[in-house]
């Protein structure tokens, strides 16, 4: 119970950063939660839209796990290790946070599947 309700907290995490990154991506809110220039946004917003997705997949995903209850497990835990692998990529080549407000939330949420 408490893996499926920390899995989506992270699944929710996920639907944000997919708003963020697919329709507010060159607005002030997706500007400055991603410290962006209104000429940068311009420029790599279909870049920013196709991660976007990638993001609802991850989301959409996670979901999935929840929806087929505890036999959902191995799905959760496959969708919140490609997250955390995904947060540890962006974190080593985008931006540190991303270390925090995506790998950390998916770990602790793979230890409560696994063990709460």
């Amino acid at each position: 119970m408490i893996g499926s309700i920390l899995t989506g907290l992270v699944a929710a995490i996920h639907i944000h950063i997919l708003v963020l990154e697919m329709f507010l991506w060159d607005k002030p809110q997706g500007m400055k939660a991603f410290g962006t220039s209104p000429e940068y946004a311009a420029i790599s917003k279909v870049l920013a839209a196709n991660q976007g997705l990638y993001n609802g997949f991850l989301a959409a995903g996670l979901i999935w796990g929840i929806w087929l209850g505890d036999g959902g497990d191995p799905v959760k835990t496959f969708f919140l290790v490609c997250v955390a692998i995904a947060g540890i990529y962006g974190a080593v080549t985008a931006s540190r946070k991303i270390l925090f407000v995506q790998t950390l939330p998916a770990a602790i949420a793979l230890v409560a599947v696994w063990l709460l």
